[in-house]
């Protein structure tokens, strides 16, 4: 068939492109060759319009014991002879058509990720987004995903052990699911995404290839429309036992000493995996197709090369050590085939059937090589003079603080996500520490070392959609403040970034003042972003999601015993709030929810002023002050004081330390840089004088009470009783529609 622009556009990709491939090829490319690069130039794999903004961010730190994004994951030294690896990534547009099986494959390829550098994951979060809880569509999709991330992780066999669930009407077609796994290797036995050695083979390992997943890569590239669902082949398939299978496999032929480099094939499958794997090394592969194992009869080349058929790896083995991969392999019950060898001639040569399909060199395939890289145009959103002419004193101060409390501890982004988690086994592999202890982030034990890991996932995006710039820094100030309430360090952060259309200027001023200011805050908390994922074209007819840059952080415990809970622990123990309360109503659910109000600045927020808060608060707990720690965040201080007083069913009589400022602003405010903590008596005097030195603002606002609530000198009745209305909210919202007998089977 003759090949033409046109051929190139229905590839996605674009005559410029088409006329570089020309050039850079010196001819016009065959078919399979132009599929190939349909895959590696989609946006999905060569970020061409993310990578520059991207190069700015913070990326180099003392405890990186690799470059960021230089392999699948990003690795931190914890210690002991270990390293922590991790990584964020999305899987949007496959969950959008297919639920159950985008969320589950996204928690899958995550996960491969983890392992194929040799690492064993212990631990998986997530970050979700749905439309509007009573339509019909976001609790097809919510069941949909929640189920899938379920059956991967529990099959599979590791714990979700954290993460968080919001709902937009922005989010009503395009859904977010970004998924994070954490492992532990131990140091000098990581592998490579590296093919070295001419002569070496190449082998395929893991599950046979079939046509599902094909154009994945070129699918999450686009917007999602009406006809999207005609690309339901581009979702992938995933069977988590197999990856179990994969998994052992992979760590055991790992200890042979027999492979030389490593990598899954994920996005844009076979042409990626061979193409980033070469153009590491500086090499080429000579690879035959129709050695690759396969379900379906009659594949084509293209379609081999762009399956996304899951839990498969490509290795590189050193020549003469075939056998001991190829015995570990049958053992495991799993396919093994060697389909090529490495050169040196740096070229990616595809062979079906002894015939030559497409000769491509393989550094003008990647990022980083020959893929394009562009500047976007980027102007300021027409939507932030609405923000702008916000005027919190047109909006009148509510009178019934107690009526307004129970409308806000329902509201779906402030409610128990019990619905949610109780899906997921949070307990399997005896790591887990914050089943029946909470904290603001999930604590993990670092097994085989003695330490723990505190592992978050944040992003408030409709302050980042208020101001892209301070809402990026304060989803990174969050992420920190939740390992540090918990007990932890902040080591280092992925980063999942959820965008609209790029060519949209407005939707890409939100994405390059976002990645200032996180980028600001990461050198603040010296938490280097060690690698991620950007996901654009979130976006529908109706327009863009929210900017939705989620950060997954890892922190760092030298022993459990550092762990610092959230709950209280105790009748008459001291309740103080730490940081200063602000005459601030922006962007609260209290404003959005139940005022109604869409266009408002981003809440108070000072850079400065949070970091000083942590370190105190980390100082605080490391001399053993603080009987518990949790911070305010969405839905103000009194559910702040509500979560805390759950867990054991305590209650608490509070009083606002500033009558100056509004009542709905001090209770359900939610300017930053605040964390409720409580101490005992006896610990009050040693904990002053220690909070004299940090020079941050505090203020005692009550204590501890066996049960019952007093606010403002008015009885609120017992805890229970709002206990019931928050674990219950979401599960009763399920219930009162048409879906509730499918939501139950699943």
């Amino acid at each position: 068939m003759e090949i033409t622009a046109s051929t190139a556009a229905q590839l996605r990709i674009t005559a410029e492109e088409f006329d570089l491939i020309i050039e850079k090829l010196g001819r016009t490319p065959n078919f399979t060759e132009l599929c190939a690069f349909s895959g590696m130039w989609s946006e999905h794999c060569s970020y061409k319009n993310s990578i520059k903004w991207l190069k700015t961010l913070p990326r180099d730190g003392k405890k990186m014991l690799v470059k960021a994004g230089e392999e699948n994951a990003g690795l931190m030294d914890i210690g002991d002879g270990y390293g922590v690896v991790f990584k964020i990534e999305s899987h949007n547009h496959p969950s959008a058509i297919e639920p159950f099986q985008g969320a589950a494959t996204g928690v899958g390829g995550i996960n491969r990720d983890i392992f194929t550098m040799g690492a064993r994951p212990i631990a998986s979060l997530n970050s979700l987004r749905f439309g509007d809880i009573k339509d019909a569509k976001t609790q097809h999709l919510l069941a949909g995903v929640v189920h899938g991330i379920g059956h991967y992780g529990n099959c599979f066999g590791v714990p979700t052990v954290g993460g968080e669930v919001y709902f937009e009407s922005c989010y009503h077609t395009n859904p977010l699911v970004n998924a994070m796994s954490v492992g532990i290797v131990k140091n000098g036995e990581t592998v490579s995404a590296t093919a070295e050695g001419i002569g070496n083979p190449v082998f395929f390992v893991g599950s046979a290839t079939g046509k599902d997943g094909i154009g994945g890569a070129s699918f999450a590239s686009a917007e999602i429309t009406a006809d999207s669902a005609e690309d339901l082949p581009a979702v992938q398939v995933g069977d988590p036992f197999q990856e179990k299978k994969l998994l052992e496999a992979c760590l055991e032929v790992i200890q042979t000493g027999a492979v030389v480099g490593m990598q899954d094939m994920g996005a844009a499958g076979i042409i990626c995996s061979t193409a980033e794997m070469s153009a590491k090394g500086k090499s080429g592969m000579r690879i035959h197709l129709d050695k690759v194992p396969t379900r379906q009869s009659a594949m084509k080349a293209w379609e081999l090369l762009l399956s996304e058929s899951q839990e498969r790896m490509l290795m590189v083995v050193e020549k003469g050590k075939e056998q001991a991969v190829i015995d570990v392999f049958e053992k495991w019950d799993l396919p093994c085939s060697e389909i090529g060898e490495v050169t040196g001639d740096g070229l990616l040569h595809f062979f079906m059937n002894g015939i030559e399909e497409a000769v491509l060199p393989a550094e003008e395939l990647v990022l980083g090589g020959g893929a394009p890289q562009y500047d976007r145009v980027f102007s300021t959103p027409a939507y932030l003079e609405k923000i702008k002419d916000f005027d919190a004193g047109s909006i009148n101060i509510p009178t019934d603080l107690e009526a307004l409390a129970k409308q806000i501890v329902v509201l779906p982004n402030i409610a128990s996500k019990r619905w949610v988690y109780e899906q997921y086994d949070s307990m399997v592999g005896a790591g887990n520490t914050s089943s029946n202890a909470p904290s603001d982030a999930a604590v993990v034990l670092a097994k085989p070392t003695k330490k723990a890991l505190a592992l978050t996932t944040d992003c408030n995006s409709r302050y980042v959609y208020a101001d892209p710039y301070k809402g990026a820094m304060i989803a990174v100030a969050e992420a920190a403040r939740n390992i540090v309430c918990s007990g932890g360090e902040p080591l280092g952060v992925t980063n999942c970034l959820n965008f609209g259309n790029p060519y949209d200027p407005e939707v890409y001023y939100q994405f390059s003042q976002a990645i200032k200011g996180m980028g600001e805050a990461c050198i603040k908390f010296d938490t280097p972003v060690t690698g991620g994922n950007v996901s654009f074209y979130n976006q529908s007819p109706d327009g863009p999601v929210y900017p939705t840059p989620t950060i997954g952080m890892v922190g760092l415990l030298e022993t459990p015993a550092d762990k610092m809970t959230l709950n209280f622990k105790q009748s008459g123990d001291l309740i103080y709030l730490l940081g200063e309360s602000r005459d601030d109503i922006n962007s609260s659910e209290y404003l959005h929810k139940i005022v109604g109000v869409e266009f408002s600045p981003a809440p108070y927020f000072d850079l400065q002023e949070e970091y000083d808060l942590q370190k105190a608060v980390l100082d605080l707990i490391r001399k053993g002050l603080l009987q518990s720690a949790h911070d305010v965040s969405e839905g103000g201080l009194l559910i702040t004081l509500l979560e805390k007083a759950f867990t054991d069913n305590l209650g608490f009589t509070v009083t606002a330390d500033k009558t100056e400022i509004r009542a709905d602003a001090f209770w359900f405010g939610e300017s930053q840089s605040r964390i409720v903590v409580s101490v005992t008596a006896a610990e009050e005097a040693s904990f002053l004088t220690n909070l004299q030195d940090y020079g941050i603002v505090y203020a005692k606002i009550g204590e501890v009470t066996n049960g019952e609530l007093t606010i403002e000198a008015n009885s609120w009745g017992n805890i229970a009783s709002w206990k019931s209305l928050y674990d219950n909210a979401i599960a009763d919202l399920l219930k009162n529609n048409e879906n509730a007998e499918a939501l139950t089977a699943l």
